[in-house]
């Protein structure tokens, strides 16, 4: 059964820009993943402030063996010059977690 994990990110007007360029800047990193199957990162409209990074797993271990390899090496690795690690761009994160227990597609024409 696929699991939906959705990180429910709080990020600071000023620091919109960056965290969009930063997900720009690794678009590609989740895509060949075993088990990986959707991601939307969600820029807020109305309603709340907060970004919504979407991603769905054929399973949750898939989920973990992501978090603990490639998710772990994308975040401390590559900082500016010298090695250091930039200032993160949200300032608060909560992973919410799902199974898809019913899913609907559009019917073909």
């Amino acid at each position: 059964m696929s699991v939906v994990k959705i990180n429910v990110l709080t990020v600071p007007a000023e620091q919109r820009e960056t965290l969009e360029k930063r997900f720009a800047s690794r678009a590609h990193a989740v895509e060949s993943s075993d088990g990986f199957e959707w991601f939307e990162l969600l820029r807020p409209v109305e309603g709340t402030d907060d970004y919504l990074v979407y991603t769905r797993w054929r399973d949750e271990e898939s989920f973990r063996a992501w978090m603990e390899g490639p998710m772990k090496t994308a975040h401390q690795g590559g900082g500016a010059e010298g090695g250091e690690r930039p200032k993160p761009a949200a300032s608060g994160s909560t992973v919410w977690s799902f199974e898809v227990v019913q899913q609907a597609a559009p019917k073909e024409a």
